[in-house]
């Protein structure tokens, strides 16, 4: 099981694009197999702040994620609204290590 943690900042101009296009691909994300959670998450005290939460059962379900259509379109799309580049995280998960449990 891997979870990928991706911090985005987003120019403050193109926010509201920034989560149009995210829910987008957060639809199709947790429609592909091996997908376990992909949660998006803004910053309270930051608007501008995003945290990608991404859990896939397996590193080759992680790596496939990014040659969807869906993935890359995302990625084309918010290239140039990001402030700075985005920042992945990958995670080993101690718990839970149950599917169910998710």
């Amino acid at each position: 099981m891997l979870v990928t943690t991706v911090t985005v900042y987003v120019k403050p101009e193109h926010v509201n694009e920034f989560i149009e296009a995210t829910i987008a691909n957060h639809n199709s994300s947790i429609e592909e197999p091996g997908n376990m959670r992909f949660d998006v998450l803004q910053c309270s005290d930051d608007p501008t702040r995003f945290l990608l939460y991404e859990a896939y059962e397996s590193d080759e379900a992680a790596a496939a994620h990014k040659k969807t259509d869906h993935y890359l379109k995302w990625r084309e799309t918010v290239a140039d609204w990001m402030a700075k580049p985005r920042e992945g995280v990958p995670h080993r998960v101690i718990r839970p290590q149950e599917r169910a449990q998710w």
